[in-house]
């Protein structure tokens, strides 16, 4: 699989978290070989945890790994500090990105600390983003800390 067929997985998560009313950020961690080693959305609204982030639903569905080195974060947005931590804390080696146009987060952090970066600027996760944060400001900006 590529990146962008990796990147489908984290938008079918995205799309899960907005049809059941929360934020439409997927994520989802794939192992050095390629394989699928969890998934995960956003669900700080849906299960009222503030830390439940895409990233950290997938970190978690993944389950214990003796190493994260070689693993890669396909991610619809880019990731904020908290899971930017978790990408360095763990040793993730790789980060794609869907879109990175309406939160940057600490992607430049992380390529400054060894982790590669990977921007795909794909417009159905620019687009998903744009529609939520018009729609939901509220909730956008609670979800960003503002």
């Amino acid at each position: 699989m590529d990146q962008k067929q990796w990147l489908e997985t984290a938008v079918a998560e995205a799309r899960a978290g907005l049809a059941e009313g929360g934020i439409p950020i997927g994520a989802a961690l794939y192992g050095a070989d390629g394989a699928l080693l969890g998934r995960g959305h956003n669900r700080r609204v849906q299960d009222g945890d503030p830390s439940m982030h895409a990233e950290t639903a997938a970190f978690r569905d993944a389950g214990r790994q003796r190493s994260y080195r070689g693993t890669t974060m396909v991610t619809t947005l880019s990731p904020c500090w908290y899971c930017s931590g978790l990408v360095r804390q763990f040793g993730i080696s790789r980060v794609v990105i869907g879109e990175a146009t309406t939160f940057r987060g600490g992607q430049d952090w992380l390529a400054e600390h060894g982790v590669e970066v990977v921007v795909l600027d794909d417009p159905e996760c620019t687009g998903l983003m744009r529609d939520f944060i018009a729609e939901r400001p509220d909730l956008w900006s609670e979800d960003i800390g503002d």
